[in-house]
């Protein structure tokens, strides 16, 4: 993804607005049999220049190599569709994404793996950005 705004959209698409807005206010109280946590999306888009330069199967060797071992109680993958502006010619933009949905398991380096993720992702597919919301949220299992 080339701007954060990229993953408000892609979500906000995907979830609805108001989920993105309940980000901006933190959980008060949890349901019987719900715990406190953090959920992080990361929104990674799947174009390299004009094209999918990120297949299915290159995709999913980045999950086993790079969530997989950070994340290993799990997460969800949700098949996306992103949309940004390009800064340099203004040309609205759209590639086909990938939205990975973490319910931290609340460990110190939580943030220390997520930003791992990002850079791997950047540095492997060439990507200026991967979109990252971390919020509050009530979880059970």
């Amino acid at each position: 993804m080339r701007s954060l705004g990229t993953a408000f959209c892609c979500i906000a698409l995907l979830i609805g607005v108001p989920t993105v807005l309940a980000a901006q206010s933190p959980v008060s109280a949890c349901h019987a049999g719900q715990q406190p946590k953090q959920m992080a999306e990361l929104t990674f888009g799947r174009d390299i220049g004009r094209h999918v330069g990120v297949s299915e199967a290159a995709w999913r060797r980045f999950l086993a190599r790079e969530v997989t071992p950070r994340f290993p109680d799990g997460f969800t993958v949700v098949n996306a569709l992103g949309q940004w502006r390009d800064r340099g010619t203004g040309r609205i933009v759209r590639e086909p994404s990938k939205l990975v949905v973490i319910v931290l398991p609340g460990n110190a380096d939580d943030q220390a793996q997520l930003d791992a993720i990002v850079a791997a992702y950047k540095r492997q597919f060439q990507q200026q950005s991967v979109g990252v919301i971390v919020q509050p949220a009530c979880a059970a299992f």
